[in-house]
């Protein structure tokens, strides 16, 4: 779920602030999926 919602949010389909807000559980799988991918610089603290 976390793959997902990060490419999502990568894509700009997804706001990173209100994913994290209704799925905090999966916000290290998105943060590390979005480094990686290499939009970091979407993720907000």
């Amino acid at each position: 779920m976390a793959t997902y919602l990060a490419i999502r949010i990568g894509m700009g389909k997804l706001d990173y602030s209100a994913v994290i807000d209704k799925f905090p559980q999966f916000k290290s799988g998105i943060d590390e999926n979005l480094v990686i991918n290499g939009f970091k610089e979407l993720i907000v603290v």
